[in-house]
């Protein structure tokens, strides 16, 4: 009888050790686990002391409460009845281009739907917003940070800047956001966009301002833009760019990318010229430029050497005039090149058209030009800028 205990005892313990080995073996963790329980008998940590309605230095959250209500996310829809060619991307898909920050768009041949951003500026329920968000929208939603959702109605557009103008009816509307001066603006400033991109629901990115005056980007027929390195992405289409502050220093409007989201280089309309092209329509339904009714093209330096111009001279050519126009009815004649208008040199044709632009309809223009050897002034008095396009 002992010797079966003797046994069994003898057993046991061999099946403990083997046990105890493969453990060992294969999860030596388990051990030196259970020896850490035992050895450690408590552990003390260190908390930080936080007083729950103090800011964190260097946060930039006053700017944001300030200025995110009045930040709302604008939804437009539009049926279309007739499919529309859509241009390939060939082997040049990924060269980068520009984007607005708009929503993915379904075929064209179904109803669609696409979504941007929009800023209240006013207590009477005026809202900013790019004019590409709503051109040809047939119904615009307008969701505001506290949920509600309301309809919206255009005042007005004008392409050429890319900026448009919605009133909403609403009671109790977010407190509008404060405009700010672009000439507080400065290369290097924190600024902050605010959007919604991919429709995901209001967001907030940080960057600097990286150049201010940014034009021949090729976007808007009348360019000054704001670049900033901020994450801005698709849906942030008349998002808010503010400052430190709080207040409204720009409009977002497009980005440099080859792949449609953000690469650091996006562009803001200042506060200026959108104020100017807002209160303008406002008061008038529409903007009213100067034009003269040329043809303007930039002098290269190929161009200068076969037109006989003296070295370094800087203009635009005009190859063509509108016959009876604003310019032909003040002397001037195709092949002339323009040197200045009203005392201020122009360089190019991007800076005629905004010099032209600033003169008012009736109002006198004294433009220097060079004909063959000679040296011309001549006034022109300006006539209306045609629309280049309309809102429906």
């Amino acid at each position: 009888m002992l010797n079966r205990f003797w046994l069994l005892f003898a057993q046991s313990v061999t099946i403990l050790l083997a046990a105890l080995f493969i453990v060992a073996t294969l999860k030596p963790g388990w051990i030196s686990g259970a020896q850490m329980g035992s050895m450690v008998e408590s552990v003390t940590l260190r908390e930080g002391a936080y007083d729950n309605s103090a800011i964190s230095p260097g946060s930039y959250h006053e700017a944001v409460k300030k200025s995110m209500p009045a930040v709302v996310n604008i939804f437009t829809s539009k049926a279309n009845t007739k499919p529309k060619a859509r241009k390939e991307s060939g082997s040049n898909s990924a060269d980068p281009l520009f984007k607005f920050f708009f929503g993915d768009q379904p075929p064209d041949s179904e109803p669609s739907s696409s979504l941007g951003s929009g800023v209240i500026v006013s207590p009477e329920g005026i809202i900013l917003t790019n004019y590409h968000v709503i051109s040809d929208a047939d119904e615009i939603d307008v969701a505001l940070s506290d949920g509600r959702k309301v309809k919206a109605k255009i005042i007005g557009g004008d392409p050429e800047t890319d900026i448009a103008v919605l009133k909403i009816d609403v009671k109790q509307l977010p407190t509008p956001i404060t405009l700010g001066k672009i000439e507080s603006v400065h290369v290097g400033d924190v600024v902050l966009a605010i959007g919604n991109p991919f429709g995901v629901g209001q967001t907030v990115t940080s960057g600097i301002i990286s150049a201010l005056g940014r034009d021949h980007v090729g976007i808007n027929t009348f360019e000054n833009f704001i670049q900033t390195d901020a994450a801005i992405n698709p849906g942030n289409s008349g998002g808010a760019l503010v400052d430190t502050r709080g207040y409204l220093i720009g409009i977002n409007t497009a980005i440099y990318s080859n792949n449609g989201g953000s690469m650091g280089i996006g562009f803001a309309i200042p506060i200026n010229l959108a104020r100017q092209v807002m209160e303008s329509i406002l008061n008038n339904g529409s903007v009213t430029r100067g034009w003269i009714g040329v043809e303007p093209q930039n002098l290269s330096k190929e161009l200068s050497e076969s037109l006989g111009l003296p070295q370094n001279t800087v203009g635009v050519l005009l190859s063509g005039v509108l016959e009876g126009g604003p310019a032909a009815r003040g002397g001037i004649k195709p092949g002339d090149v323009l040197v200045a208008v009203n005392g201020n040199s122009t360089k190019d044709v991007r800076q005629l058209l905004n010099q032209i632009a600033q003169i008012g309809p009736g109002n006198e223009a004294n433009l220097k030009i060079l004909r063959k050897d000679k040296e011309l002034e001549l006034k022109v008095q300006t006539g209306k800028r045609p629309k280049p396009k309309t809102i429906n």
